[in-house]
């Protein structure tokens, strides 16, 4: 069976993780963030899901992004494909859509592991 790990991180916690395929959702998808309502939330809060999955262009990318991981998974090299997505802190879009990747790419039977790096770790005033 392919293998895929998932983590997604925050920009500003760090440099990205090392991976076949890094995502930046920083500049293109709505940030949760900015609402003082959702700032302090996470991805495991509904509000900030409801979000993150209503920006358009999200399940486009969720798409392309399994396309691109099925690509890596039929090169001549084996071994497991890394995927990385960062949004600015971690705790809002990465995270989101590291799960939504991780669900549709199990449904492709596909084992994939998941890792919030910076899910748990303070808001970042900015």
């Amino acid at each position: 069976m392919s293998a895929v790990e998932i983590v997604s991180f925050g920009y500003l916690h760090g440099e990205p993780p090392p991976a076949h395929l890094t995502i930046d959702l920083r500049h293109h998808f709505k940030d949760p963030h900015v609402s003082p309502e959702l700032r302090y939330m996470t991805a495991r809060d509904e509000p900030v899901r409801a979000t993150v999955l209503g920006t358009p262009g999200i399940a486009d990318l969720l798409e392309a992004t399994a396309t691109a991981v099925a690509a890596f998974l039929t090169g001549p090299s084996a071994g497991t494909v890394t995927v990385a997505d960062g949004c600015a802190g971690g705790r809002h879009r990465a995270p989101i859509f590291a799960e939504h990747l991780a669900h549709r790419l199990r449904g492709d039977g596909l084992s994939v592991t998941l890792h919030h790096r910076d899910l748990d770790k303070p808001v970042v005033q900015r």
